[in-house]
């Protein structure tokens, strides 16, 4: 996957967060839209193309 194919999944908000990510998001003071505008301004830093169930990546925020 590469940085487009993510900000078109996260294009009409409908991203799905685990209960266990959710609460990390939440230890970390981390926001949905925080997780958004990374996709939506970053840039991918390290690709995970054999996660399971899906692809995954490290985005950083460039902005």
């Amino acid at each position: 996957m590469n940085i487009k194919d993510f900000r078109l999944l996260c294009s009409d908000n409908t991203i799905q967060v685990t209960a266990h990510a959710l609460q990390r998001c939440r230890d970390r003071n981390i926001s949905i839209d925080d997780i958004e505008r990374c996709i939506i301004f970053g840039e991918i830093i390290e690709e995970y193309p054999d996660d399971y169930p899906y692809p995954s990546a490290l985005i950083c925020e460039t902005k």
